[in-house]
């Protein structure tokens, strides 16, 4: 059964008004910086269909109102990730431009709400992926170069008590994300072999593998080409994907560095501020 497919058997009956106040919700929730209830009792605890469809509008008021959409990034596919969160499936959402950061970045942390960093392989796609079936290679193939990168995650609901419908419509609970500066072509990186050690302030935080990552970042990557064709809106050259966690979720506080090791691929650094100050 098709992403689409299994959504739709999954599916509660909601109506329009359900969804403006899904759209509403975590639209005040991101406005005023106060996180409030799940989505899930307006949508059904597992319907994806129209959790990607709040997800969908709330992007599209946001580029509307002159934000540039950048790519994708591929969330919950690290075990480790999904036992802390208490959800057993990947999902996507929209990367924007106001949420990319430069490596060594300092970040307000007053624009997050309940802020959670993964170390990630970040790729950058040199061509479309528009085939349903696209193989690994291929996928591989459509990579100009890999980078480094921290996800920070972020979530508009309280508590981060959430189930698949509530992550979907809220963008896959995106906050905003970090690239190192070096950019590998695959022929001198091998996504899968690499690992990766993050630290705060120094101090270890959070460990993990290139396969913890569905088994392969490209396997990650190749799972978002199939789906979003599913969605109806294919993969395009130029977009950054952030393929998901290599290890556990760590800690972000205001007045710590979060730098993530990728062996073979380079560290990213980013530090959190507080009240406008480094």
């Amino acid at each position: 059964m098709s992403a689409p497919q299994a959504a739709q058997a999954q599916a509660t009956t909601v109506t329009p008004e359900d969804l403006d106040q899904a759209v509403a919700r975590l639209e005040e929730a991101e406005r005023t910086r106060v996180s409030g209830a799940p989505v899930r009792d307006l949508l059904g605890a597992s319907n994806i269909k129209d959790a990607y469809t709040v997800q969908q509008r709330i992007i599209a008021s946001k580029i509307s109102g002159g934000a540039t959409h950048v790519g994708r990034k591929i969330g919950l596919t690290s075990l480790a990730v999904q036992k802390q969160v208490g959800v057993d499936t990947p999902d996507f959402g929209v990367l924007l431009d106001d949420m990319a950061y430069s490596d060594g970045a300092y970040i307000p942390i007053e624009r997050l709400i309940a802020p959670r960093a993964e170390a990630e392989i970040a790729f950058v796609l040199a061509h479309d992926i528009t085939d349903p079936e696209v193989s690994l290679e291929e996928v591989a193939g459509a990579v100009a170069y890999a980078s480094p990168a921290i996800e920070v995650v972020d979530s508009r609901v309280a508590n981060w008590d959430i189930q698949i419908s509530d992550t979907v419509a809220d963008n896959a609970s995106s906050g905003v994300f970090v690239l190192g500066d070096a950019k590998l072509s695959l022929s001198d990186f091998v996504p899968r072999g690499s690992e990766m050690r993050m630290t705060s302030n120094g101090r270890e935080v959070s460990t993990g593998t290139g396969a913890a990552c569905l088994g392969d970042p490209l396997e990650a990557l190749r799972w978002l080409a199939h789906t979003s064709i599913e969605f109806g809106a294919p993969l395009r050259a130029g977009e950054v994907i952030l393929s998901g966690a290599l290890g556990p979720l760590a800690p972000v506080e205001a007045g710590k560095t979060l730098t993530a090791f990728i062996t073979g691929l380079g560290a990213v650094t980013v530090t959190f501020t507080q009240g406008g100050t480094k």
